[in-house]
């Protein structure tokens, strides 16, 4: 019974990692001049792509929720289940709320950019190396990623424009470049444990 329900679990976090970051590709392509350095990923959420980008990011929230409710009763996996629980709250409003609805989109996507890091990091623990290691160093960058992140999204004064503007805290990459470095690590970490979940035989 505990193979199957991580078997379950497995397979619906890589679906969603794949399903969204093939919408994210299909959505960037879609809108007229979209940069990856200067515009927020959420910029493609009420643009000519919102259609397939809060659908995919929606999906992306519902797959990882249900997945987590199949490993809430395992012990191993409890703590990264409820992390990934609130991770897939977040995910889910942000598809829902879109970049107009300034506050609460700005709430939603923090709440999942922190607990997909913490997510990754959480993970160290119960995997084994050399996984365990990557997980944590995914982790690290993508909480990393998100600190200079907000300093420079406070210090460029973005914080009161409707614009994204550039920082020296976004090392050159952009408001748009940092933010896929806290997103990205962590699902690339999440299709890995998947992987692992679709493997892991505990009885």
């Amino acid at each position: 019974m505990t193979y199957s329900r991580c078997k379950v679990a497995g397979t619906l976090f890589f679906i969603a990692v794949a399903q969204f970051i093939l919408g994210i590709i299909i959505a960037e392509a879609l809108y007229p001049g979209y940069s990856v350095h200067d515009n927020y990923i959420s910029d493609l959420g009420i643009g000519p792509s919102s259609m397939i980008f809060n659908s995919s990011v929606f999906l992306l929230g519902t797959l990882i929720l249900v997945g987590a409710y199949f490993l809430r009763n395992i012990s191993k996996f409890k703590v990264v289940s409820m992390l990934l629980f609130l991770m897939a709250v977040g995910a889910m409003s942000v598809g829902i709320f879109t970049e107009n609805s300034r506050g609460v989109h700005g709430a939603a996507a923090l709440i999942a950019f922190i607990f997909s890091g913490l997510s990754t990091i959480a993970s160290f623990r119960i995997l084994e190396k050399p996984l365990s290691l990557v997980s944590a160093i995914l982790g690290v960058v993508s909480l990393g990623a998100l600190v200079l992140y907000l300093g420079g999204f406070i210090t460029s004064g973005s914080l009161t424009s409707n614009e994204a503007l550039d920082s020296n805290l976004f090392l050159g990459l952009g408001p748009g470049g940092m933010e896929r470095m806290i997103i990205y690590p962590a699902l690339i970490w999440l299709a890995g444990f998947g992987g692992h979940l679709v493997t892991h035989q505990e009885i």
